[in-house]
């Protein structure tokens, strides 16, 4: 079994993003205890647990979809591997937040349950489910703060709304990409409902709104740390950039990863702007 297998089954470098989204949360407060090891670990194994969930349960839309960069479609890895990997790692990024507070533990058991219930039903009535996959990216930031300290101060729900709206319409991208394999199956999804042209529409709408906030924290005092803060101004600019093209060239399939690269380089600017 090849580590590149394992690691795209997995989806570590999304994992990974999570947990850096945590380690955020922590340095915007100023606090590091051992809480927070805990609370990356613990968003780290959920993530490990949904993204194998979800393959097994995608294998023959993937296939449809000619989703190649999915080891179960490539049949690197056997489709009990993948559920073996999330009974494995479920329980221990719940076992992990349980060990830090009740907020931690409410918070990675919700999380559990939804993630569960997405990748075996909800996935399948995709309009729902896409804002489901944008609160897994805007949670961790709370989840950092609410592992170090009672207190969360405004700027980290501020930043929990910018990554909610740039997850909503990067899976609604997603879903125009892939509405081909998605009708096949009957999965309703936007473009199922609204038709491709409105979907690409919506998503650019949520993309929008997600650079227009990203750009108030420097120009209104919300948080000192990103108050012109030319640093933090820069580097999100590039993130916008990208998502600019991605708005506009929409249905192209390398925006996955290219929209993946924008996301995470604004985790960098809110990490800079937070530092400096």
């Amino acid at each position: 079994m090849k580590f590149k297998a394992i690691w795209q089954l997995m989806r570590l470098e999304h994992c990974f993003m999570l947990a850096i989204a945590v380690f955020l949360g922590a340095v915007i407060v100023k606090e590091f205890t051992i809480n927070l090891l805990y609370a990356c670990l613990s968003v780290i194994f959920l993530g490990i647990s949904a993204f194998s969930l979800n393959d097994y349960f995608d294998l023959e839309i993937d296939i449809k979809n000619r989703r190649i960069d999915r080891p179960l479609v490539r049949k690197e890895i056997k489709p009990s591997i993948a559920l073996i990997i999330y009974a494995i790692s479920l329980p221990i990024g719940i076992i992990l937040s349980y060990v830090i507070n009740k907020i931690c533990f409410f918070i990675a058991l919700l999380n559990a349950i939804l993630l569960t219930l997405y990748d075996v039903k909800l996935k399948r009535i995709k309009i729902i489910g896409n804002f489901y996959i944008a609160f897994t990216m805007a949670i961790p930031f709370i989840f950092g703060a609410a592992a170090v300290r009672n207190e969360i101060p405004p700027i980290l729900y501020f930043l929990a709304l910018i990554a909610f709206f740039a997850g909503v319409g990067r899976e609604i991208m997603k879903d125009v990409i892939d509405f081909k394999g998605d009708k096949e199956e009957r999965i309703k999804s936007f473009p199922f409902y609204f038709g491709e042209k409105r979907a690409n529409f919506i998503a650019s709408s949520f993309y929008t709104i997600a650079i227009v906030m990203s750009y108030i924290p420097f120009f209104f005092n919300i948080d000192r740390s990103f108050f012109h803060d030319f640093a933090y101004l820069s580097i999100v600019s590039i993130t916008n950039a990208l998502l600019i093209y991605v708005s506009i060239n929409i249905n192209e399939r390398k925006n996955r990863e290219l929209s993946l690269i924008a996301l995470f380089i604004g985790l960098i600017a809110f990490l800079v702007g937070a530092f400096i």
